[in-house]
C-alpha cells in the first residue's frame, strides 16, 4: 500500500463509519471508500459465504456489495448506523443471488444438484489429522444444515452467532421488531437441532436439545 495512502488512512482511522461514508457521499472520496473497504470487506465476505455456502462466490458477492455502496452513495441517508445499512445491502445482494439460482434450477427442470462448498478451515496446531478431519466434517455438516433453514431463520442465526450482532441491531437491519428476531432465533435453533441430530455421532451433542445449543456450542461447530 502506498505510503501516502497509509498516512491518509492513519489520520482518519478514528473517524466513525458514518463520517467516513459522508466523505464518500459528498466528495466521492476514493481514499475514504478504501478505508470503509478495509474495515468491512472481511465481514461482508463472511456473511455472503454463510448465506450462499460458496466461499469463492461469497467473495464475488462482497465485491458487488461495495460496488453498490459506492454507485448509490448519493442515496445514503445518515440515519442510524452505517453498519445496518451495509448489512442490508449485503443481504439484498445475497437474496438476488438466491433468486438467480432458483430461476436456474427451474429452467433446468429440477436436474440441478446442490453443491455446498466447504471453504477453508483453520486447524489447531495440536490437532491430530484424525481430529482435524473430524472438525472439518462436522463444520461442513453444520454449514449444509444451515443452508437448509428457511431464509428468515438462517439470516437471524448468521447475524447473531457469526457476526455477533445484538438482537436490537438485527431488528434494525431487518426492519422487524426485536421480539420477532428473538422468536425467529429460537425457531432457527430448533430447526437446526432437528437437522443435525440424526447425523451427529457424538452422543454428547446428539443428546442435547436445540435449546441447549448455546452460543458457545454453536461457535465450536459452526
Amino acid at each position: 500500500m502506498p505510503k501516502r495512502l497509509i498516512s491518509y488512512l492513519s489520520g482518519r482511522i478514528a473517524l466513525s463509519d458514518e463520517k467516513v461514508m459522508l466523505r464518500v457521499q459528498r466528495e466521492g472520496d476514493e481514499r475514504a471508500f478504501a478505508l470503509l473497504l478495509r474495515r468491512w470487506e472481511e465481514k461482508i465476505q463472511r456473511l455472503c459465504f454463510r448465506m450462499t455456502g460458496d466461499e469463492h462466490r461469497g467473495e464475488e458477492l462482497a465485491q458487488e456489495v461495495f460496488t453498490r455502496l459506492y454507485a448509490h452513495r448519493h442515496g445514503y441517508r445518515n440515519e442510524g448506523k452505517l453498519s445496518s445499512y451495509l448489512w442490508r445491502i449485503a443481504l439484498n445482494v445475497c437474496y438476488d443471488e438466491q433468486r438467480r439460482i432458483r430461476n436456474e434450477r427451474e429452467i433446468s427442470a429440477g436436474s440441478y444438484e446442490e453443491d455446498f462448498a466447504a471453504g477453508s478451515e483453520t486447524d489447531s496446531a495440536s490437532d491430530t489429522p484424525e481430529t482435524a478431519a473430524g472438525k472439518k466434517e462436522q463444520a461442513q455438516l453444520v454449514r449444509n444444515s444451515l443452508l437448509r433453514l428457511p431464509e428468515m431463520h438462517r439470516v437471524v442465526l448468521i447475524l447473531r452467532h457469526y457476526e455477533e450482532l445484538k438482537f436490537r441491531e438485527i431488528a434494525e437491519v431487518l426492519g422487524i421488531a426485536e421480539g420477532t428476531v428473538k422468536s425467529r432465533m429460537a425457531e432457527a435453533l430448533n430447526r437446526l437441532g432437528r437437522l443435525l441430530k440424526p447425523a451427529l455421532t457424538d452422543t454428547t451433542m446428539a443428546g442435547k436439545s436445540a435449546a441447549q445449543m448455546n452460543k458457545g456450542k454453536l461457535e465450536v461447530i459452526l
